[in-house]
């Protein structure tokens, strides 16, 4: 009898966790399965070694990613109102699968480095149709470094108004420059 699709969640959000809290290589096989409350063989009955498991997450982190370039294509504030406002750590699936990939692109695994660069060129493309090339690019620095200090500072909430702030000036700051 298949296994149910849970389980395998399951060990794929245990191994995300620990990717984000630990490290990439803390994040062994005993220790996913053990924070996934499955046996070694159980976790090995979805994921046979490491490397698929880290396939899973890429896919994962794919599919989230597709969701989030469709959501700022539709987005009616714009591409780039949308991008700087979702560029604050908010503990989403997104969020989580995306720290847990840059653990894995830290120590340089070319697959995670490839698919970065897919999903920040999507989001350049995205942005460069709404405010041009040069100015997508100022978008997506802003965007990355609204979030890279929300993480650093504790992520969800923390200096939440001065963050929105932040997110204020910079959505002022683009419509100046698109004028």
């Amino acid at each position: 009898m298949p296994r149910k699709p849970i389980a395998r969640d399951a060990v794929l959000d245990a191994f995300e966790a620990l990717l984000i809290e630990v490290g990439e290589r803390a994040a062994t096989l005993d220790a996913v399965a053990k924070r996934a409350g499955v046996s070694k063989g159980g976790l090995l009955y979805h994921f046979p070694n490491k490397e698929a498991m880290i396939g899973a997450l890429l896919e994962r982190m794919d599919t989230l990613a597709a969701m989030d370039i469709e959501a700022m294509k539709a987005a009616p504030e714009g591409a780039s109102a949308f991008f700087i406002k979702s560029s604050l750590w908010a503990d989403t699936p997104m969020d989580r699968v995306f720290v847990a990939a840059t653990r894995l692109a830290e120590v340089a695994h070319e697959e995670t480095r490839r698919r970065f660069a897919g999903i920040q060129q999507q989001w350049l493309d995205v942005l460069a149709e709404e405010v041009g090339p040069e100015m997508a690019k100022a978008v997506r620095y802003m965007g990355d470094g609204l979030y890279f200090n929300a993480m650093l500072e504790g992520g969800p909430g923390a200096n939440a108004s001065e963050r929105n702030a932040d997110v204020g000036a910079l959505l002022a700051a683009v419509e100046r420059l698109r004028d």
